[in-house]
């Protein structure tokens, strides 16, 4: 039996086609809209399944979720996940500020405004950690923790969550995911994310260059993030309308040497370079708590940073990615060539 109609901005990235493939799996039908900035190889494999639709646009556009659900003859989507924008610091930097809220604030607002008015149940938006930038008091971060932005990206998801509290008594009830720091693989892998990253760079140089060394960070999964999301999707509506949840797990609070302890766990022959130089930027140096989404949706991750190093390493000996140094690996990169 076909279970709901799920419609996702951004759907051919990292997080989307990974979503994208396990809500297939679980015999949803799935609405892709990209405008395919970083390519649609990685959504080739769902073309022909009968649960799947693409539809190509910029969700800029002011119709475009309108026209996107009008395509297919299925029923208004169930929900809409938006995950498009222009994602991470160096990302936004490269755009600036006037593009990066066009499409990280603005969009937001269009695309939720559609979703009211088409009758969507839930609107799933994809948010980050970045926002509590730096802890002043050292303690575990909190869904109530005031935010601290330190980077352009930040404020504009800051701005577009601000929004959507604002509507959390609308007909379409909006939800917040905070996503710690991702890693692992998926259809379109990135590896300008701390662990990929130094996995890549530990395979191809036998060298790591660590700046901000002791600086705590939170890091999951991309599965795990995939799985909450979903949880997210299916909860009762009472348990999500207008929160916020903080998306990740207590045993991913590292700092970056520890993250260096697994990459040479894997690859001892590694050497590291230890730098204290700090620049502008994505500062952060927290800890994160998970309390709430384990509390309140029951979620916990199935995979830690040992897995995601591994199974990063397995993609990079065994060519599964062909160049993995491609600009299109890499967010800020691709988008200013």
């Amino acid at each position: 039996m076909t279970k709901r109609h799920i419609l996702i901005t951004g759907g051919a990235g990292y997080i989307g086609s990974l979503l994208t493939s396990e809500l297939l799996r679980q015999n949803y039908r799935v609405t892709l809209v990209d405008s395919l900035l970083f390519g649609g190889e990685s959504i080739l494999p769902f073309l022909s399944h009968p649960n799947f639709h693409f539809f190509k646009a910029d969700v800029t556009e002011p119709r475009v979720i309108r026209d996107a659900a009008a395509k297919k003859n299925w029923q208004t989507p169930h929900a809409i996940v938006h995950l498009a924008g222009i994602v991470g610091f160096p990302a936004c930097q490269a755009v600036g500020k006037q593009v990066a809220w066009k499409y990280n604030v603005e969009a937001t607002k269009t695309v939720f405004d559609q979703s009211a008015d088409l009758g969507v149940d839930r609107f799933v938006f994809a948010s980050t950690y970045s926002n509590y930038g730096l802890s002043e008091d050292g303690k575990p971060v909190t869904e109530a923790t005031p935010l601290n932005p330190q980077s352009l990206y930040a404020e504009t998801k800051i701005a577009a969550e601000e929004f959507l509290l604002t509507q959390k008594d609308a007909s379409c009830a909006p939800l917040l995911f905070r996503f710690a720091t991702l890693y692992g693989i998926s259809p379109r892998t990135r590896f300008d994310l701390i662990v990929n990253q130094f996995v890549l760079e530990a395979f191809t140089k036998r060298h790591l260059i660590i700046y901000q060394r002791g600086y705590s960070r939170s890091f999951v999964h991309i599965r795990d993030v995939v799985r909450g999301v979903i949880m997210g999707l299916e909860a009762e509506q009472s348990k999500v309308r207008g929160e916020v949840f903080n998306l990740g797990t207590e045993k991913g609070n590292y700092s970056k040497n520890d993250i260096v302890n697994f990459i040479l766990k894997r690859m001892p022959e590694t050497v590291v370079e230890y730098k204290d130089l700090t620049f502008g930027g994505d500062m952060r140096d927290i800890t994160v708590s998970f309390e709430k989404i384990k509390r309140v949706l029951g979620f916990e991750t199935t995979l830690d940073v040992d897995n995601g190093v591994r199974e990063v390493l397995f993609a990079l000996k065994s060519g599964l990615i062909k160049d993995p140094t491609d600009d299109r690996y890499r967010n800020a990169q691709f988008i200013v060539q």
